[in-house]
């Protein structure tokens, strides 16, 4: 009887736990009445009934959520795959609450925060879907715009100096340039990136500082002339390209007045055309295309003051506004043009000028060849220019004045207003240095 009665009270307490749904059958109708499997029924109900009491007691919270000393925190093991972004294998935060509803509301917003932050991160890992559709290289998009070599063309089509031979080969040769380092492309397909690689380019094929602007002036020009006349809107990629100080040029230095004054006895000794071109420029500071490309016409001796006009021909252009003036003759200068005048003819230097052009660079080698083994390896004919600037410094001639004989452009908005110096006050400074 105790054992029944005791059964009996289980079944009721259990049912009492139960749903009301299911309750006063679900136990009941469990019951085996067969004396055999009395006691092993009553063990069984003393099994459920102390997993019932437990889930009662201690209540099961979410698998984030752990209970310290009455405060609830949050704590995540985090995915192995992503442990190597983290300094700990698990998230571990205080959710600072006793309330377990309001904790598991913080926990739900953390869990989701935490699988959408990983989620980005294994997208990261992963390939980017169709990259294989991109366009990679700027030769593979769709550019309206000449090549450009075609540019190059349409460029001495348009530029009034196109008839300059020297001027035509400078811009295909850059042109070249370009093409050989990044290829014949329209000109708008060209990236900034492009014209720092042609930069880099030609500072590896040796080219100094100094070059790599004269070229990159070039480029620039070609490019922004062909883009306004056929209206290509965009930007010139060679534009605002940076260029890395660099202590590679060689200054070319002026000619002391000792070497200068042997190197003039070497070219009235040897008495030629060649060293009159020489002995011509060391008095007058002329550039020295200014001086091969002159025709007999410009040389004045039978004035009262022997003078050089320097101006634009067909077969030499100058370098700039301020290149075209008159240059008084004096000391090894006047001799040289003395001579021109003794042997005659159209060209002051018709072995290195006539009417299809001037070859300065030709004239150059061969001059800087012979004046090295005169006066020393470190000079070259351009020197003769420097130094005369140095000789009208040292006799305290004004700088406008030695601007004026030079050809220098002078700084300042009032230097492009009036005549200039007479060529009497230009003489008187010259005589000095002579």
């Amino acid at each position: 009887m105790n054992q029944c009665h005791t059964k009996d009270a289980l079944v009721a307490q259990l049912d009492r736990a139960l749903p009301s749904e299911g309750r006063g059958h679900r136990f009941e109708s469990c019951r085996v009445h067969h004396p055999l499997f009395q006691d092993i029924e009553i063990k069984a109900f003393i099994v459920l009934t102390a997993l019932v009491t437990l889930k009662m007691t201690y209540k099961i919270l979410p698998s984030y959520i752990r209970n310290r000393d009455g405060i609830y925190h949050f704590i995540r093991r985090i995915p192995v795959d992503l442990q190597g972004h983290y300094r700990s294998d698990r998230v571990c935060l205080s959710l600072r609450t006793k309330s377990e509803p309001k904790a598991l509301q913080v926990a739900g917003s953390i869990s989701q925060r935490l699988d959408d932050y990983w989620s980005g991160l294994r997208l990261q890992k992963m390939d980017v879907p169709a990259i294989h559709l991109l366009i990679s290289d700027n030769d593979d998009a769709r550019h309206d715009s000449p090549t450009l070599k075609e540019a190059v063309e349409v460029y001495l089509l348009l530029k009034g100096d196109a008839t300059n031979p020297v001027f035509v080969r400078t811009a295909r040769r850059n042109g070249r340039y370009v093409i050989a380092a990044l290829g014949n492309r329209p000109i708008t397909a060209y990236s900034s990136a492009d014209a720092a690689k042609f930069r880099d380019y030609l500072f590896e094929n040796s080219l100094s500082l100094g070059s790599v602007r004269r070229i990159f002036g070039s480029v620039r020009s070609i490019i922004n002339l062909v883009m306004r006349e056929q209206g290509i809107e965009g930007t010139n990629a060679f534009s605002g390209t940076y260029m890395p100080q660099r202590y590679d040029q060689k200054e070319r230095q002026p000619i002391p007045s000792a070497a200068l004054s042997v190197l003039q006895q070497h070219c009235k000794d040897k008495d030629d055309e060649s060293r009159w071109l020489i002995a011509l420029i060391s008095d007058t500071g002329m550039r020295l295309a200014e001086a091969a490309g002159l025709a007999m016409n410009d040389i004045y001796l039978d004035e009262e003051l022997p003078h050089i006009s320097i101006r634009t021909h067909s077969w030499r252009r100058l370098k700039t506004r301020s290149s075209e003036r008159v240059v008084p003759l004096v000391g090894a200068s006047l001799w040289a043009a003395k001579r021109l005048h003794q042997r005659g003819g159209a060209f002051a230097f018709p072995r290195y000028c006539n009417t299809e052009g001037c070859n300065a660079n030709s004239a150059s080698a061969a001059l800087n060849k012979w004046m090295k083994g005169i006066i020393g390896n470190e000079y070259v004919i351009h020197g003769l220019r420097h130094s005369l600037r140095d000789r009208l410094r040292a006799v305290e001639c004004p700088s406008d004045i030695i601007d004026q004989i030079g050809g220098w452009t002078t700084e300042g908005v009032g230097h492009g207003y009036g005549r200039g110096y007479t060529l009497e006050v230009m003489a008187k400074w010259m005589n000095l240095t002579a």
